[in-house]
């Protein structure tokens, strides 16, 4: 009676010592963070209820038909289906094997050759299991046989669930921790982009854009670094191609208002019928019947600066809702731009006088390039080092003929005539150096007008024969490739503009 009394003290310490053993390596499983502590944690379990001299964990592929060594520092897959792992997938529960008989039965398996090699002399593979479907296994090798007892076949038994969990758990924390690394390399490129974009914003929109060391030049500087701090309304006034665009930009970025996106709005590209909501906006279902409500660019601009380029272009009725606008003290700034002497606009009726005052508080004039000579080497030096970086050819400089060319030319078409003329001369070079410029017309009906004072022609009558030639050039087309738009580097709309200015028909 003592004796059955021991017997079965001793059996509830055992499933005591059981009980707490799997409480710990559970404890123990959930701190493990990598590879290294899951096969600390897993040897040390196993330690304690068998002694064992190797142990392998692997797991399953993707593609379900390989797996490999999960602790290994060369991945190596391996098939499934070798006679011993796909049973020890399928039967789900741990199975011994003797290495002898597998020498026999399965000696091209790798893992059987290693380890037998190796003195081993008993295996134990215990699949790993999650939601009922086996993802891997554990490997345990014995250099002695039968040291496998009842008691820890049973707590293997017991201990596979949770070493699943473990695993399974550490493999889908690796995961999240591979994924949030992509995620952190992909935020830093994204960053790095967003930096190099920001930085070709501020190149290509700030003072470093506008070329130019000429007193001419200087001039324009320094009105643009007396107005870009406050809010006054500014007024640029230049031919086409000079740059207007270029100087409305650089006020808005060295303003207070840089931070926002400066909204644009080129009144000779729109119609009067859209350019009214295009300003304003519209609301559904509104006398114009609109369809959806659509936010106006002056809104959109708030707390930014509104861009109106080509403003004399803009219709009479509307020149007075822009008016009441801007007398609303609406927190947006005006930049305002015109190709046209609004004085004589408004002298001829359309425009508004009281607009025109409202606008002309900071006029700022851009110079032709006819006008600042002096700057052509050095807006060809620019032109050619950023259209050579777009073409990929390694075009460097241009030749003292070829700039005397450039000098010579009356520039028409301003800087956006030059700039096109060096990016169609890259493309024409066959060496490292520019040495002729295409230019679009016979160079002597463009050549600067030297000639006596009775001889003189104004502006208009200049850009009139020029534009004349040009036409003729083309057969007088106007528009798509080879017109007259193309060759003169002007939108359509611009050269339409001009005929109705100059009364060509």
């Amino acid at each position: 009676m003592a004796f059955t009394n021991i017997l079965a003290h001793e059996a509830i310490l055992e499933r005591e010592h059981d009980k707490n053993l799997i409480i710990s390596f559970s404890k123990s499983l959930t701190s493990t963070r990598s590879k290294a502590d899951l096969l600390i944690v897993v040897r040390n379990i196993l330690h304690d209820i068998l002694p064992y001299d190797e142990l392998t964990i692997s797991r399953l592929n993707p593609d379900g038909e390989t797996y490999s060594d999960y602790a290994a520092q060369a991945v190596q897959n391996y098939p499934v289906a070798d006679g011993i792992y796909d049973v020890m997938l399928r039967s789900g529960t741990p199975l011994l094997y003797d290495m002898d008989e597998l020498m026999v039965s399965s000696p091209m398996v790798h893992y059987v050759r290693f380890f037998h090699d190796n003195g081993m002399r008993e295996m134990l593979a215990i699949p790993l299991r999650e939601n009922n479907q086996c993802f891997g296994g554990i490997f345990v090798y014995f250099k002695k046989k039968d040291l496998l007892t009842r008691r820890a076949f049973s707590l293997l038994q017991g201990l596979c669930d949770q070493i699943s969990i473990g695993v399974a758990n550490l493999w889908a924390y690796e995961k999240i921790e591979s994924q949030l690394e992509d995620i952190r390399h992909y935020k830093f490129r994204l960053e790095e982009e967003n930096l190099y974009l920001q930085e070709q914003i501020r190149t290509a929109h700030g003072f470093t854009e506008i070329i130019g060391s000429g007193s001419a030049m200087q001039k324009v500087f320094q009105l643009i670094s007396i107005v870009s701090p406050s809010d006054n309304i500014v007024l640029i006034l230049g031919e086409t191609g000079t740059g207007k665009e270029l100087v409305a930009k650089a006020i808005h970025n060295a303003s207070s208002r840089k931070d926002k996106f400066m909204m644009e709005v080129n009144c000779a590209a729109l119609p009067a019928n859209l350019m009214e909501s295009e300003l304003f906006g519209h609301e559904k279902d509104s006398p114009a019947g609109a369809m959806e409500k659509r936010i106006g660019k002056f809104e959109l601009a708030g707390d930014s600066t509104l861009f109106l380029d080509e403003i004399g272009e803009m219709p009479l009725e509307l020149q007075a809702r822009l008016l009441q606008a801007i007398q609303e003290k609406k927190n947006v700034r005006i930049i305002a731009a015109t190709n046209r002497n609004l004085r004589k606009e408004v002298e001829a009726g359309r425009f508004r006088s009281d607009l025109f005052y409202r606008l002309n508080v900071f006029p700022i004039h851009m110079p032709p390039l006819r006008e600042r000579k002096e700057d052509l080497p050095l807006l060809a030096s620019h032109f050619i080092d950023q259209h050579t970086r777009r073409s990929g050819k390694k075009v460097t400089n241009i030749s003292h003929r070829a700039l005397e060319t450039l000098m010579r030319y009356d520039w028409p078409g301003n800087v956006r005539e030059l700039e096109h003329l060096i990016e169609r001369s890259i493309l024409m070079a066959t060496g490292p150096t520019i040495k002729e410029v295409p230019l679009p017309v016979d160079l002597d009906m463009a050549l600067s007008h030297t000639t006596s004072g009775s001889s003189l022609k104004t502006l208009d009558e200049l850009e009139k024969d020029h534009i004349l030639a040009v036409l003729k050039k083309c057969n007088h087309k106007i528009g798509g490739p080879g017109g007259a738009a193309e060759l003169l580097r002007l939108p359509p709309t611009t050269l339409h503009s001009k005929l109705k200015k100059l009364g060509i028909k």
